[in-house]
């Protein structure tokens, strides 16, 4: 039995109108993440890169085209139930962390969770959990600017993968980093990856598509894969 991909882009195509310019940020791409799976988007700046993680995380609709995440045709949902089931499956982690400054550790990681109703035990039990899976245990107390840039991402990445969330967004989440806490980020989300989740990571750096199982390139918002890269 073939495992079903969790994140699934079909014909997408994105185009952006400024006046009598169009941009056309993507042309008819296809891609299929599975679970367990890291894959890796590479491209110059201006390819479509962040409109293709957007469009996949539902924070942007195509033009034409459909999005599946964990089963749900995305296109096909009202802008409250995208909101819910953006919320419940899809996690984000971004270059500058997007932590909230004047809540603690295990609050941030507690956020999604209380936003989607969860009481407040159950949602400090699932940040714990998430917390303990990036190795920050010990920590949940701490303020962000207390942490480490890398400490801080490994708490965002906590954070999109608490609850039990499956799928995993990266918009260059090493760009801040130096090499080497760039790769203990990088060890952890690939080790969330293992777990269970689909991870997409958008980057323009080839030393972090090493991590991914493969890597696909974006060139003036077309989509060709090319080999992976070797774990």
């Amino acid at each position: 039995m073939v495992e079903e991909a969790l994140i699934r882009l079909s014909g997408i195509h994105r185009r952006y109108v400024a006046g009598e310019t169009t941009v056309h940020a993507l042309r008819d791409v296809d891609v299929a993440v599975k679970p367990g799976e890291l894959v890796a988007v590479l491209g110059p700046s201006g390819s479509g890169k962040s409109t293709l993680l957007l469009v996949a995380g539902g924070l942007e609709r195509p033009d034409s085209g459909t999005v599946t995440v964990a089963g749900v045709e995305l296109g096909k949902l009202s802008a409250k139930k995208l909101f819910r089931h953006r919320r419940r499956n899809i996690g984000f982690v971004f270059q500058n962390y997007n932590l909230v400054k004047t809540l603690t550790v295990l609050e941030n990681v507690m956020l999604p969770a209380e936003l989607d109703g969860v009481n407040r035990r159950e949602a400090a039990a699932q940040a714990r959990a998430a917390l303990v899976a990036v190795d920050l245990s010990g920590l949940e107390d701490r303020f962000p600017d207390q942490l480490s840039g890398g400490q801080q991402q490994r708490v965002a990445i906590s954070r999109a993968l608490s609850g039990g969330r499956k799928v995993l967004l990266a918009d260059e989440p090493t760009g801040a980093l130096d090499s080497a806490t760039a790769a203990e980020v990088l060890q952890f989300l690939r080790k969330q990856v293992d777990d269970g989740a689909a991870g997409m990571v958008v980057t323009h750096d080839a030393a972090v598509a090493q991590w991914a199982d493969r890597r696909i390139d974006l060139l003036d918002g077309a989509l060709v894969e090319k080999p992976g890269a070797a774990r």
